[in-house]
Parts: C-alpha cells; sequence; structure tokens
C-alpha cells in the first residue's frame, strides 16, 4: 500500500516562501560535520524516497549523522548513520544501497559506508516540518 502525495517540495516553498523552506526542512536530529560537501549530499539524500511514504528520507528525519573524512588522494570518505521508520521495513535490506547509490557521483567522494541504527527508535516527532506539512501531520 502507498501513500498519497499530499504535496510536493514547491508547493511547500510556495506556502512557506522561498526563504523559510530551508529551515523547515532540516530535521532536528541530525548531527552534521562541518564539510564542504555536506550539503552537496544531504542534497542528493533529499532524492531517495521510502517507497511507502512520500518524502525523502531526509526530511523524513531517517539521517541520524552524516561525517565525512578528507582523504590523502582529494577524495573524501562519507558515514552515514540512519533508521528506518520500523525494523519490518519492507526496503531495510535495499536502503544502504540507495543511500550509497545517491551519494556515490558526487564528485570527490570515495568511498560510503551507511550503518541501520535502531537507536534511538525513530518517531514521526523526527520529521522536518516540511515532512509534517507534506503528510498533513500538523502537530
Amino acid at each position: 500500500m502507498t501513500m498519497e502525495h499530499i504535496a510536493d517540495e514547491q508547493m511547500v516553498k510556495n506556502a512557506v516562501g522561498e526563504e523559510e523552506y530551508d529551515a523547515l526542512a532540516e530535521p532536528g536530529n541530525v548531527e552534521l560535520c562541518d564539510h564542504r560537501l555536506i550539503p552537496l549530499i544531504k542534497a542528493a539524500l533529499r532524492e531517495v524516497y521510502d517507497p511507502e511514504i512520500p518524502v525523502n528520507i531526509y526530511e523524513l528525519g531517517l539521517i541520524y549523522k552524516i561525517d565525512v573524512t578528507d582523504k590523502d588522494d582529494s577524495t573524501a570518505d562519507v558515514y552515514v548513520e540512519m533508521t528506518l521508520t520500523s525494523p519490518a521495513c519492507p526496503v531495510a535490506q535495499e536502503m544502504p544501497g540507495m543511500v550509497q547509490g545517491a551519494i556515490f557521483p558526487i564528485e570527490g567522494v570515495g568511498h560510503v559506508d551507511v550503518d541501520i541504527v535502531w537507536d534511538p527508535t525513530w518517531d514521526p516527532s523526527m520529521m522536518a516540518e516540511t515532512a509534517k506539512l507534506q503528510l498533513n501531520m500538523f502537530t
């Protein structure tokens, strides 16, 4: 069963304003390092969707940590710690590969490691405000 897509990114931008969108699109629980590739990685993760929920995994709050380490060969290794909405998620086996596939094409990325963790347990409060708007979940 798939959920109906309520609002797309442009609709949310129109509703809240272009300037406010960036702040509203940030989940409160993600730990980011300070690296030049972070904006590109976040953009790539915004292109990965849980097939059952019409919101990208970044704004859904599934990404807990992104760490980037520069290497001697001018590339950078990326580590992503994430969770899923449920341990019974039907794409649990495929999601790490989907995340790697989104990040690998970024110029300058070397190796990408993705770990699925279950602590803390994901809940809807971890979603960015934009995700809540897209799913009509007003709190």
